[in-house]
């Protein structure tokens, strides 16, 4: 951390003149301190964190509190909000596992009776067919079909 020290010079302190100002050579004076104090070349040795504690001061009481006090509320929002929300994903999780499943496990289920019934039906058909062959007529080649339509050109 800087160390601001105030230099007083004997010249000033003995001889006031009118035309002097005593707040500009405190000002010059300090920063010539501050400036004599840094060199440019040289890593200080403090961290981040030492610095960012050190500006503590610069903010006035009132604002650091109304700050810490948004921040804290801020966080208190999102705190709540993610608990939320962890819960509504939670509900629907075990709602789409304990219902969802069961009710897809049964549609797939009556899906393939349902084609069962449709093969089933399938194999009767040609059962039938084939115990009962002058129910379905069969076109012999080269006979003329008797009656009906016929297309033209034919």
């Amino acid at each position: 951390m800087v160390k601001v020290e105030e230099i007083k010079d004997k010249d000033t302190s003995q001889a006031k003149s009118i035309y002097s100002n005593s707040e500009a050579s405190e000002s010059t004076s300090s920063l010539s301190s501050v400036s004599t104090t840094s060199s440019l070349g040289e890593e200080p040795q403090e961290s981040f964190t030492e610095r960012l504690s050190a500006l503590v001061d610069i903010v006035p009481p009132k604002t650091r509190k109304s700050i810490a006090d948004k921040v804290s509320a801020t966080t208190g929002f999102f705190t709540k909000s993610g608990k939320v929300l962890g819960n509504i994903v939670w509900v629907v999780t075990t709602s789409a596992l304990l219902i969802g499943l069961p009710l897809a496990l049964s549609l797939e289920d009556e899906a393939k009776i349902m084609a069962q019934e449709r093969e089933l039906e399938g194999q009767r058909e040609g059962q039938a067919m084939l115990a009962n062959p002058s129910l379905y007529p069969q076109a012999t080649p080269g006979s003329a079909p008797q009656g009906g339509l016929v297309p033209p050109g034919f």
